[in-house]
This record gives structure tokens, sequence and C-alpha cells, in this order.
């Protein structure tokens, strides 16, 4: 994962979804409990009733389910439980374990208010924001594991042939984009400035690798977002290995006899066309080779489009306009929505069949062209577009390998 400003290096817990999914706790005691907490917690709610998709109650409060939750629990359990500090709700009744998590859960998918979420609950809005930060502290340390670039041959493989099912690209190990997270910080503050975008908006960058299941592989997040898409990719992490050889550096695809094209990830315009970086043609009248691999071209980058309307439809806290938000803790809320949204995929949870596959994830902002070429770069995209075509003799590839 690429650096996200803001964030305290942690060491990392590998665990994996089917060793924790039975959840926080073993045995019929333990199930028992599980249920009993969630009939106590959803009779203290008002208001909030199933929706007409079928999803029962616990679905439509904290839009993951059962066995996702107990995952999550299991993620977060040793941290949230061994700090101090004993949490009540209006009542005087403790409030569990499983409530924080639950608490913490509900804040970051439906985007609401802490007074809201506070209400819904019954309880102070001072605590919804300390179990909701207590959570985030701990998940963005447990959870990382979940957001990582493919570690094996076999894994990458996997990848690159479902990106070639996509829409032809072959070797292609990933899409690139950008989205914005957007907050209401006051005008009259001169160091907010620096959060003025190009649309006249105060927000944040995302920047998110995908892989073809709308996993995020990599992502970049903290930075203004009037930088320009270019200029936050070659501060990642992700371009410095490329940059060095140490990434997309994998088996390379022989297209023909003395032919080949190595490992590369797609993107928009708004980056530059490197050797391990293929953007599409630009220009309105192109040949039709040209032509129609900018339609190939499009079509694969959609599942990157997919998976940050997806992101935030899901994790609502980001979706819209972010009320004065810390932008310190900013980037690690952005980072354990993205890895909440990885859990889901990783554990093949139904919910996300209920979220539509909106492609607009960045509504207002304006395609920005970066223009920038590497010659080894303009190589690769014309040897994929000669592939893809199959209108001219594979001979003509070793033209490229010069």
């Amino acid at each position: 994962m690429g650096p996200v400003r803001g964030l305290k290096k942690r060491r990392k817990m590998e665990k994996k979804p089917e060793e924790n999914a039975s959840g926080s706790g073993s045995g019929s005691s333990e199930k028992e409990r599980s249920v009993d907490w969630w009939d106590e917690l959803s009779k203290r709610m008002n208001g909030v009733q199933s929706p007409s998709k079928g999803l029962d109650k616990f679905k439509s409060v904290l839009k993951i389910s059962r066995k996702t939750f107990n995952y999550i629990c299991s993620l977060v359990k040793e941290d949230m439980t061994a700090k101090p500090g004993r949490f009540t709700f209006s009542n005087g009744k403790p409030v569990s374990f499983e409530d924080q998590v639950a608490v913490a859960l509900r804040r970051l998918s439906s985007g609401e208010s802490l007074v809201t979420v506070g209400d819904l609950f019954g309880l102070h809005h001072s605590t919804v924001s300390q179990l909701t930060w207590r959570f985030v502290e701990s998940m963005e340390e447990r959870g990382l594991h979940h957001l990582q670039w493919p570690s094996t041959e076999a894994e990458m493989t996997e990848i690159k042939s479902k990106f070639e099912k996509i829409q032809g690209l072959p070797n292609c190990c990933g899409v690139i984009d950008t989205t914005h997270v957007m907050m209401c910080l006051p005008s009259s503050d001169p160091a907010n400035k620096v959060w003025l975008d190009h649309e006249k908006n105060h927000s944040m960058v995302l920047q998110a690798i995908v892989d073809p299941e709308m996993r995020f592989r990599d992502i970049v997040t903290g930075w203004p977002g009037k930088i320009e898409d270019w200029l936050v990719f070659q501060s990642s992490n992700f371009y410095k290995l490329c940059d060095k050889g140490e990434r997309l550096n994998g088996k390379k695809l022989e297209l023909s006899e003395g032919s080949e094209i190595r490992e590369y990830i797609i993107g928009d315009l708004g980056y530059p066309l490197l050797p391990y970086l293929v953007i599409p043609y630009e220009g309105k009248e192109l040949q039709e080779l040209r032509a129609d691999f900018n339609k190939r071209h499009s079509a694969t980058r959609l599942v990157a489009h997919r998976a940050l309307a997806r992101l935030k439809e899901m994790w609502k806290i980001i979706q819209g306009v972010m009320w004065r938000p810390d932008k310190h803790k900013l980037p690690r809320i952005i980072l354990v929505c993205c890895l909440l949204h990885n859990i889901v995929i990783d554990l093949e949870d139904d919910v996300q069949d209920d979220v539509s596959l909106s492609c607009d994830h960045d509504s207002g902002y304006h395609q920005r062209i970066c223009g920038s070429a590497d010659i080894k770069g303009i190589h690769l995209r014309d040897k994929l577009s000669l592939y893809l075509s199959e209108k001219l003799p594979p001979q003509l590839f070793s033209v490229f390998d010069s």
C-alpha cells in the first residue's frame, strides 16, 4: 500500500478471514451472548426500518452481514478491550464491545452526524466520536493485510487472466484512478486555501489501484484535492518501486517470436504514459486501430470507477461533504473505509450485491490531462493496440522492440 499521510507505522497482524470468521469468541455461550447484545441494542433504536430488498435489521443498520461483523470484531477485539474507559448508554447500562463496534460501523457506513448516530443508539455524541476513533485506530493496524499488492506469481497470474477476460488486455495488473473526498471548511481561515481544488471545493485526494474484483491493492491519500493526479502518483511508494524495477517486474508475455510485453497498469489521461502505465490515445479523430484500443481500455477502467463508487456508497462518511474534519485523522478514516471495502469482498459478503454498480464516484469533476509520454510507454501501447486489433501480421510487433 502506498503511504497514507497522517498514518502512524503499526505492526501488521496476518490473520486470514477463514481463521477468524467465526466471531470474537467460540462456544455456544458466546454465540448466545452475541445474539443477546444485538437484540438488546436493536430495541434501543427507533426509526430504522428494514428495506424492501429483504435485508434484515442488522444489515440495514450496519450495511454488512453478521459473518463479516463477527470477523471484524475478531480483528479489533484485543485492541479495543485493552484500552481503558467505561462507556454507558443514556439509561446507565454499559456499552458492550460488540455495541462499540456497531456504533463505529454505523458512523462510517451511514455518514450521519455524531449527534444523529448518538440519538439512534442512546449515546452522547462525544462517546460516538471516541468509539469510532478507537475502532479506526485498531482497524488500520489489524486489517492492513487486506490491502496489499499480490505477493505470489499465482495470485498475479489470476489477476491478469481476469483482466484479460474483460476486454482482452494481456498482462494487465491493475487500474489506477483518483477520487475526491470533499470537506466543508471555513473559507475565512487562510490555511484552508491549500485544500481548495480546481472545482472550487475543499477536498482530499484518494488514489487507488484496483484489481478486477474491485479490490483495492494500493492507495495514496492525504494530499489536497488540487494536486494533479500524476503528481500524487509520483509521490507514491508504488511509483518509486516501479521506477526502481521492483514492482510490475514479473513474468513478461510473449506476443510473437521476438516480441514481448511487460506487466503494467492502466489509467486515464490524468496520468503520464510510462513503460508500466498505459493511458489511452489522445484525440478525437483516431484511426480505427487506436479508437478500438481506447474502447477496450475505457471498458477495462470501469472496474476502478465502480470500486470507488461502491466504496463511497457503502461507507458514506466519505461520500458527501464532511463537516470540518480533522485533516490529520481523515486519511486514516479513508484507509479504514478501504480496508472495510476489501473485507466485504474477501469474505464474499452478499451485502455488496445490493449496492448499485454506479461509475460516478467524482460527480462534478472534469478530466485533467497530464500530456507526458515516455518512449517505452509509447512502444508498449502501440504493441498492445496492434495485438488487440489482430489486423496486422505478428512479425510487425518486433518494430516496437527496438
